[in-house]
């Protein structure tokens, strides 16, 4: 039976990682980055770099979903510190980060943030080529062996090239089409990739900020019950926002669910960089009227439902990471996936 296009998509969904054991590769096989992904010091970890579609790194091994490979590149040398801290001999040193390139002044491969530790391999005037093991999520990569034929793997789907540019097309009711080589679906504007739609597949635009669109996804993916006493993987509830400060970057795109007091809805000023100008959310306390502060951004089209709230009410609300802590004030951003109000006991 058919499914009505507007309202059910065909998605390739993330599924968490359990931890397991790497498990090498008998022959040395490259991945090629198919959409910008975010590349990490452990699986579901700390955030070392973001690559670019186009990226070759050669795979070392394997853990569940996860691919360890090796990130290699130059880096002008200015934006690095000498260390000796974890066996590396360098740290990247510029607030914003650096591009790492495949040759001085070359392609840029991709961006390493500020504080990622580096192997140092060879020098030339203004330049340092560096190394660092490091994990991606195999389903944005396409894996090749070192002979150029294709590894088959489970949880990447095959790549594919747009064959059109330029805005998507409009349809009514808010929605667009994702175009005939599908769209990649990130956690938050230059987040990781937690889905790919298939080609033609009409997605609801929520909202808009410049190029980026905030997307509704619905339909079905299969999750047999398991039995109540398998051991689970654990899960992202108890993480706190004291956590997330104190690694801001290493919870990004992470679901928590958290029971927060309301206290007002605002609107982004500019200097407030973690958001977009005029961008809604609600300020809100965790654990009550000592503990710390938590910034909740809300789509557009749910500012009116939000307008309900009384302050000091209390909430549950599940949302995802943005940040671990605004560039501004050091408070954790999440975006917003579902809430519900608490009631007082009577």
């Amino acid at each position: 039976m058919a499914a009505t296009r507007n309202r059910w998509l065909l998605v390739t969904l993330a599924a968490l990682a359990v931890p397991g054991e790497t498990a090498p590769l008998g022959a040395q096989s490259i991945a090629r980055v198919r959409v910008a992904e975010n590349v990490r010091r452990e699986p579901n970890g700390e955030v070392l770099a973001r690559m670019e579609p186009g990226a070759t790194m050669p795979v070392r091994g394997r853990q569940d979903r996860w691919l360890q490979v090796d990130l290699e590149g130059w880096v002008w040398a200015r934006s690095l510190q000498a260390t000796d801290q974890a066996g590396f001999d360098v740290v990247v040193s510029e607030a914003q980060g650096e591009n790492l390139r495949e040759t001085p002044s070359g392609n840029i491969m991709g961006r390493l943030g500020r504080g990622t530790f580096l192997e140092e391999l060879e020098r030339r005037p203004g330049w340092i080529r560096v190394r660092r093991t490091a994990w991606i999520w195999s389903a944005s990569v396409v894996e090749t062996s070192s002979t150029g034929g294709a590894v088959p793997s489970p949880s990447a789907p095959a790549a594919q090239t747009p064959t059109e540019s330029g805005p998507p097309a409009r349809r009514p009711g808010g929605f667009v089409s994702a175009g005939p080589a599908g769209a990649s679906v990130l956690s938050a504007p230059g987040g990781d990739t937690l889905a790919t739609t298939v080609g033609g597949a009409d997605l609801q635009v929520v909202s808009r900020e410049g190029n980026w669109a905030r997307v509704r996804l619905e339909g079905w993916t299969w999750l047999p019950q398991r039995d109540s006493t398998a051991t689970q993987a654990p899960t992202t509830e108890a993480v706190t926002p004291q956590a997330l400060v104190q690694n801001p970057g290493g919870f990004r795109g992470r679901v928590v669910s958290w029971r927060l007091q309301f206290i007002s809805l605002e609107r982004a000023e500019k200097v407030r960089t973690d958001f977009f100008e005029g961008e809604p959310f609600l300020l809100t306390r965790f654990g009550g009227a000592d503990g710390p502060f938590v910034y909740v951004a809300i789509p557009s089209d749910r500012v009116q439902e939000m307008e309900g709230l009384v302050p000091l009410e209390r909430l549950q609300v599940t949302g995802r990471v943005r940040t671990g802590a605004s560039s501004l004030t050091g408070t954790p951003i999440i975006d917003l996936a579902s809430l519900e109000r608490v009631r007082a006991p009577q």
